[in-house]
């Protein structure tokens, strides 16, 4: 009888673990609505996430690209070092898309830098497929 409930238990367990990775597939990923399309957005609220983003990276599983979330608005530069693949950017003043740029990845076209047309306060990161 007690392996019988300890067996039930760990289903009950594992299940509840797997509800909960379907609602929340990754810590620190949200669901975000962009143009009227939704992604599932890693994200960047720190500077050391900001300054890391998307390098080293070749795909990602349980997300489609990346959202920066700044504290301020500012003109901001965004390069492609260590960036292995390709990334539409999105530039943001609060929700509103003031911009879009394409950032290659550096194995084609060497280190490229695009700058925001606009203060923004946050930056989504798309990966082309």
């Amino acid at each position: 009888m007690k392996k019988k409930i300890t067996s039930a238990l760990i289903l009950v367990i594992i299940s509840l673990f797997a509800a909960r990775s379907i609602i929340a597939p990754h810590k620190g990923t949200i669901s975000y609505t962009l143009q009227g399309k939704e992604y599932m957005l890693l994200t960047a609220k720190t500077l050391q996430e900001w300054e890391k983003g998307l390098m080293n990276v070749r795909n990602l599983d349980n997300a489609d690209g990346m959202v920066f979330l700044f504290p301020d608005k500012n003109v901001r530069s965004f390069w492609n070092k260590n960036t292995y693949v390709d990334l539409d950017l999105y530039w943001l003043d609060d929700d509103k898309v003031v911009g879009k740029s394409f950032l290659p990845s550096v194995e084609k076209k060497g280190i490229v830098t695009v700058t925001s047309p606009s203060a923004v306060n946050k930056v989504i990161e798309l990966i082309k497929k």
